[in-house]
């Protein structure tokens, strides 16, 4: 592959030399399909980089908006990809490619203007695999996308999402960084051939898996944040997290390593609510609609219900309060239980979508079209 378009700084530093003196070969490998006026804003901070030795790499899934012209704009490296998933949109352009580092982001984010630098300036240790740093709302999101932040980030119920993860020190072991903020060596993506082909979701989170196994080791630089557009509520939200759902699991039933109680835990709440919405109804019902009766069956189907209830919505809010979210407020953690919740039943309902198909398909679920909750360009 030919060498495209450097950043150039006028604060640039110095790049990172290989034992050899020679400067590592780094690129930002970025996928994407009809989302032009987004990735422009990608493009135009990556353009402005403090570290300028490095390669833009768009890997653009036939596109039908003007995605071929901002990357023109920007003299990118544009790569024609016949893929439909982002795991295999990547892979087509990684086995391509020969540089020394690839670093990775999505089409909606907002680069800090050091991002390159703070996440090279690491692999000067040789026993960094990979790197990644966490990644919350930009500061322009509306304030139903901030809500949406606050809930990914609370302390105690968020499944294990990494998006908000800031452990205490400078360079931190972490089992995955996702996606949308990470770097990797390239001898050590071709070791474990790249992204799993076909993942039609939960491919940062494979690849993680297949890199430690390798015995690599990852880890996450908690200052080094990257701005990641929210869903808005509430249709694009909810979507999100019923594809989370269903790709997570069924990637879980591909790769048991990576598979937590807390998914299928999640599975079985969208049928709690249910439960706990018929008990109250019979409760009202058998008493007459007066809750105050003293008939211990008629106050357990009310009161048990209404009781988990408020602790939910308690928790919630004592998690919010003290997660990670930057746009922790009183308004965004008001509301906090309110995407809390509607990011549970979606999710559930994502589990509950893959245990049927993982059932009817024998486990081959999961392979394919990427299932996208996106809003685009085209």
């Amino acid at each position: 592959m030919k060498w495209g378009w450097l950043a150039r700084n006028m604060s640039e530093v110095s790049p990172l030399l290989k034992e050899d003196g020679e400067p590592y070969k780094v690129a930002v490998l970025i996928p994407t399909i009809n989302n032009a006026d987004e990735l422009d804003i990608v493009l135009e901070r990556l353009s402005k980089q403090t570290y300028n030795e490095f390669e833009i790499v768009i890997s653009d899934s036939k596109s039908k908006d003007h995605t071929k012209s901002v990357c023109d704009k920007y003299g990118v490296t544009w790569i024609d990809d016949p893929s439909r998933n982002r795991a295999d949109a990547c892979n087509y352009a990684l086995k391509q490619m020969d540089h020394d580092l690839v670093l990775f982001t999505d089409d909606d984010t907002v680069p800090p203007l050091d991002w390159v630098e703070k996440l090279v300036r690491w692999f000067d240790d040789p026993k960094v695999g990979a790197v990644g740093g966490p990644n919350f709302a930009p500061d322009d999101d509306p304030f139903g996308a901030k809500c949406a932040d606050v809930a990914f980030c609370t302390k105690f119920m968020t499944a294990g999402t990494r998006y908000g993860a800031q452990p205490k020190g400078k360079l931190v072991p972490i089992t995955h960084n996702p996606g949308v903020n990470c770097a990797h060596r390239m001898a050590n993506l071709r070791e474990v051939n790249f992204f799993e082909p076909g993942c039609i979701g939960a491919e940062d989170v494979v690849l993680d898996a297949k890199i430690q196994r390798a015995g690599h080791k990852l880890f996450i630089d908690p200052e080094n944040v990257m701005p990641h557009r929210r869903r808005r509520p509430f249709k694009p939200y909810m979507k999100q997290m019923r594809n989370y759902g269903y790709t997570r699991m069924v990637a879980n039933k591909r790769w048991p390593e990576i598979a937590e109680w807390s998914h299928t835990a999640i599975g079985w709440f969208p049928w709690i609510i249910i439960a706990a919405v018929i008990s109250t109804g019979a409760g009202l019902y058998l008493s007459g609609f007066n809750i105050m009766t003293d008939d211990l069956l008629y106050r357990c189907l009310i009161h048990i219900p209404g009781t988990l209830g408020l602790i939910y919505v308690l928790i919630s809010w004592l998690g919010a309060a003290i997660g990670t979210s930057p746009h922790r407020n009183i308004g965004t953690v008001f509301f906090a239980p309110l995407f809390v919740f509607l990011a549970h039943w979606a999710y559930g309902q994502g589990v509950n979508k893959a245990w049927r198909e993982i059932r009817r398909t024998g486990g081959s679920a999961g392979v394919g079209e990427q299932i996208d909750d996106r809003i685009r360009t085209a």
